[in-house]
């Protein structure tokens, strides 16, 4: 790998994850959006930030709204779809030069 290239994030788009650290500890949720270059999740429903925003034109009325921000892929567990565990993701390399997602207590493949 090179020196500035972030490692990759085992943790993807629509995976269900567990929030372990942090102010929305012991949450579930969807991820929504990965940021790989920041190594950090969006996950729906947990990490809510107030964001005020000016008025822009008549139709737009400004105001305070709520979204999610961004948490660290190393404040989440995955949550893996076999078993049902908080787990950790190991790689699995095969053969013909494929990689695939394993899951690190049942050994089953995440990516199917």
């Amino acid at each position: 790998m090179r020196k500035n290239q972030p490692t990759p994030v085992r943790i993807k788009k629509n995976d269900t994850v567990r929030v372990i650290a942090g102010n929305s500890r012991g949450s579930r949720g969807k991820v929504l959006k990965v940021f790989p270059q920041t190594r950090r999740v969006i996950i729906e429903g947990v990490n809510f930030i107030k964001r005020h925003t000016k008025p822009r034109s008549q139709t737009d009325p400004g105001g305070i709204q709520e979204r999610e921000a961004p948490i660290h892929v190393s404040n989440v567990a995955l949550i893996c779809p076999k078993c049902g565990a908080e787990t950790r993701v190991g790689m699995f390399f095969a053969d013909d030069g494929s990689k695939a997602r394993v899951c690190k207590k049942c050994q089953e493949m995440i990516d199917a």
